[in-house]
Parts: C-alpha cells; structure tokens; sequence
C-alpha cells in the first residue's frame, strides 16, 4: 500500500470514526432530538453534502481496488530445510544455510566479486527454491558481464552440488568498492 492510499485511509477512518460518535451520541440521547433533527434538515439542504458523498465515495472505491489489486508475493524467506527430491528412497532434505553457503562460495570465485550476500526463498514451482544474491564489486569491472557470470557460476555449483539446475535468480549490485579487481595470477 503506498504513502498516498495510507494517508487516504487515515482521513477516511477520522470521517468515519466522526459519524460515529455523532451517531453512539444520538443513540444514546446524549444529543437531544430536537438539535440533532435541525442540524440533519439543514446538513440535507446544503450542495456541500453531495460533495463530501462523492468525496467519501470515490476514496472508498480508491481503497477497495488497493485491497483487491494487491499483489500476491507467493515467495518466502526459506528457514530451516528445503525438499529437494521425494522418492521411493525416501525425502532429500538440504538445508538453507548449505545452499546459501554454496551459492556464496561460487559467486565469490567470480573476476571483480569483493562480497557476497545470497537469501534463498522457496517456491511452489518445479524449482523448490529462488535465490536473490546481492553482490559487492570492485571498481572497473562491468556489472552485467559480472552479473552474467555469477549467475552461470552459481547455477553449475547448485547443479553440481544438489541437482538442481535453471534455479530462478535475482542478482541486485549493493555497492562497488575502490578496491582493484582481481587479476589473473601469472605463472612465474
């Protein structure tokens, strides 16, 4: 929900918790009958009336397709284990933490990767997982062909390493470091 539908919100929950109070106070005959009937025939009377309807109207419409068009975020932060493979073996189960580990381990052995950062997130699709990798790189080093190696590089080691290829992934540059690339070591 963004900062205008929020601020919306506010002002239409104060409308609404106003005509409230207005009307637990008629209810409970704390405004007498006589005051709040004049002040209901001339509230009627006024063109203002109409407006502040259609202003009501119109935010409850802007509201109601916030709630209706939110996205569905079908990915969570996976935690503990992830199924890898059900068979007739039994259940793989690989934990998170190892294939964070492994995912770090690969994108950091990439020309001009100075950090690593991976979250694995599971899925309902035919790849159990999702991974977002954010990446720190050195200075000079071009982010796409960076990026297209880290990707190549992780999904062999996740191939290699549990079997599972074509893993969905999210690489996200966080900064680029003053820090010289690496480069190819020269046999003396």
């Amino acid at each position: 929900m963004g900062i205008i539908s929020r601020l919306l919100l506010l002002l239409y929950v104060l409308a609404v918790l106003a005509a409230l109070a207005v009307c637990g106070g008629v209810c409970l005959h704390m405004i007498p009958t006589k005051v709040w009937q004049s002040v209901l025939n001339e509230i009627v009377a006024r063109e203002e009336t109409i407006m502040v309807i259609g202003a009501m109207m119109v935010a409850s419409l802007c509201l109601l397709s916030v709630a209706l068009s939110g996205k569905k975020n079908n990915e969570e932060l996976a935690t503990g284990e992830v199924l890898l493979q059900k068979g007739q073996a039994g259940e793989v189960l690989v934990s998170v933490a190892a294939i964070e580990s492994v995912v770090e381990r690969a994108a950091a052995t990439v020309t001009g990767v100075r950090d690593v950062k991976a979250d694995v997130y599971k899925t309902s699709k035919a790849v159990p997982i999702k991974v977002k990798v954010s990446l720190v790189l050195s200075q000079g080093c071009s982010a796409p062909q960076t990026s297209s190696s880290v990707t190549y590089t992780v999904n062999e080691a996740l191939r290699v390493a549990f079997e599972i290829s074509d893993v969905p992934m999210k690489l996200k540059v966080s900064e680029i470091t003053n820090a010289a690339a690496d480069r190819e070591k020269r046999v003396v």
